[in-house]
């Protein structure tokens, strides 16, 4: 009886857990202008509306449903892993490099090469950019 009691309550919780999705990905940022201009001129991501109307908060649609959320706020983190990591699919991701040269905006792969592209064993794309308060973000082309 134990264990059909035990099934049935991890049945309930998958079930209940199934229909998890992400709703936003909050990043906590120094300067919002600046931020601001980063995730809508390189990243291009089209902004939506702001609940908060307070000046400190920026909330773009990331696709899915899913939101970014900029919030500036004082003592952000001063040491960023490469690890902890935003990621955007692309459909093109030779279009994008190019735009990251027109831009002389930085790029490089998972190993730290500056101007490459990590190509891994699954066969997509990828590369590493740094917004202006030096936040990994993995661009890759598993669209």
């Amino acid at each position: 009886m134990k264990l059909l009691s035990t099934l049935f309550l991890l049945f309930l919780t998958m079930t209940a857990f199934a229909q998890i999705k992400v709703n936003h990905i909050a990043v906590h940022v120094s300067e919002l202008e600046r931020s601001m201009e980063f995730y809508q001129k390189v990243l291009a991501l089209k902004e939506i509306e702001e609940p908060f109307k307070d000046g400190l908060h920026a909330w773009y649609d990331i696709g899915g449903g899913a939101a970014l959320h900029l919030i500036e706020a004082p003592n952000w983190p001063k040491e960023i892993s490469k690890t902890n990591h935003l990621c955007f699919s692309i459909p093109d991701m030779a279009a994008f490099v190019q735009n990251m040269k027109a831009r002389n905006y930085p790029f490089e792969s998972w190993a730290g090469v500056k101007g490459e592209i990590t190509n891994r064993v699954d066969g997509i794309k990828q590369i590493y950019i740094q917004d202006p308060d030096g936040y990994w973000i993995e661009i890759n082309d598993d669209f």
